[in-house]
């Protein structure tokens, strides 16, 4: 973790930004008949559009992920871990995937970056690592701690920066526990009005997670199909 740091830091002075990796499948591009060359295959023939993720459902009484206590908006580092703490604990027996919990974290963000979050529509499928805990239905539970090795730029009074490392949990309906959300984030906040921190941007650094449990055939499609599209964000 030292290693990803150091290099983290390096990072974070030039750039925060945040990270989406989506995965999509290549079609056999090969000339069936065997004379000429191959026509050039367009957009649409050679990346395959995923279907968007429904919403998850609200989360309600039974829900195991419960409210983060209102931070204290003048001060950016509780601004900063309310956030982390509402957008990496998820419930899998009401989320459909991770971009839930984002939207349940917009009003820690800035307008413009909230506006990014509803407008962003992820693809279906939320990993090998989502797959194993909605098989076991299981909710997250994560601990953020301060980088005492916090290499980024320094603080002026609008703009604020925060590194935590976030070391989660996943907890099984039925008993089973696993590895949750194991990152590192570097948080930039930016001062929106007297006394008000907001977040403008994150840059995520994974830690890697070796496989807890093996999902089920039926779980993982599960995971990688869905409905029709509903609005959802990054």
């Amino acid at each position: 973790m030292a290693a990803v740091r150091k290099a983290l830091g390096a990072a974070l002075t030039t750039a925060v930004c945040v990270v989406l990796l989506t995965g999509c499948g290549l079609k056999d591009l090969r000339d069936d008949k065997g004379a000429g060359p191959a026509p050039v295959p367009s957009v649409s023939e050679t990346f395959p559009i995923k279907a968007p993720l429904p919403a998850g459902k609200p989360l309600d009484g039974q829900a195991k992920v419960k409210p983060v206590p209102s931070p204290d908006p003048a001060d950016p580092s509780a601004v900063a871990r309310a956030w982390l703490m509402t957008a990496y604990s998820y419930d899998t027996a009401y989320d459909t995937g991770p971009q839930d919990a984002n939207l349940r974290a917009l009003g820690y963000l800035t307008d413009k970056q909230a506006e990014v979050e509803r407008s962003y529509r992820p693809g279906a499928g939320s990993g090998a690592a989502w797959a194993t805990w909605a098989e076991h239905k299981a909710w997250t539970t994560v601990e953020i701690t301060a980088d005492e090795d916090d290499q980024g730029p320094g603080d002026t009074p609008t703009s604020s920066f925060r590194t935590f490392l976030v070391d989660g949990k996943a907890h099984g309906r039925d008993g089973w526990t696993g590895t949750g959300p194991q990152l590192t984030a570097f948080v930039e906040l930016t001062m929106t009005g007297p006394g008000t921190w907001k977040v403008a941007g994150v840059m995520v650094t994974p830690a890697a997670i070796p496989p807890s449990a093996a999902p089920s055939a039926s779980a993982s499609a599960s995971a990688s199909s869905s409905p029709s599209p509903s609005t959802t964000a990054r």
